[in-house]
């Protein structure tokens, strides 16, 4: 693949009838401030919260920050139904020589989860990431005690290759989490996953 397919300046908007995602900006604080505000155990596995203005703010630098050093990609989530934003996920480490990306860093407010808009957003940056950049494997990870996240992304077809044991550090606490690591092939995408999605969400719209 050629890195001149993609550009991290670029102004990516992703959208179906159901959701858009757009990059995330400084000033979309606004946007997400009351799921941060009223919903703080969003946040209860990452390491790298966004509950309360100040964690909300530091949580967008630092994500603007990596996409103008080219290492991820960030967006914001709006859903079309309620015509309100729903929360963020990103790109990362992106190895466009390797053609290889995680996907990941997703929350929703509670309003969202189970309603459909994260196989939307699934399926778009999916999508994305097989058809437009030319990916051979994007990767999942999680929390291995993140019984809802690890649901979700077996849900829309992905493979689960293992889990890195005693991977990284958690917020608040000694323990140190396991991180369990999924997958999807681009092979996997063309034979079955993105078909086997395409029905999902029609069942979801009808």
């Amino acid at each position: 693949m050629s890195k001149s397919n993609f550009s991290f300046s670029d102004n990516i908007i992703l959208e179906d009838d159901a959701v858009l995602l757009r990059s995330l900006q400084e000033s979309d604080v606004e946007n997400l401030l009351e799921i941060s505000i009223n919903e703080p155990e969003t946040w209860k596995y990452s390491l790298v919260g966004a509950d309360g203005k100040e964690n909300l703010i530091h949580y967008i630098q630092l994500a603007v920050k990596a996409r103008e050093n080219q290492k991820e990609f960030p967006f914001i989530v709006f859903d079309k139904k309620s015509q309100k934003y729903a929360g963020s996920t990103r790109f990362y480490d992106i190895n466009l020589d390797f053609q290889t990306l995680q996907l990941g860093y997703t929350w929703y407010g509670s309003a969202f989860r189970g309603t459909g808009l994260n196989k939307h957003c699934k399926y778009l940056l999916l999508q994305f990431a097989f058809e437009t950049l030319g990916m051979e494997r994007v990767e999942f990870r999680a929390d291995n005690n993140n019984e809802r996240s690890i649901a979700a992304m077996k849900s829309i077809g992905c493979k689960v290759e293992g889990v890195l044991r005693s991977h990284m550090p958690t917020r608040d606490s000694d323990v140190r989490r396991d991180s369990i690591v999924l997958s999807i092939l681009k092979n996997e995408w063309f034979d079955e996953v993105k078909e086997n999605l395409e029905k999902k969400l029609y069942r979801i719209n009808n």
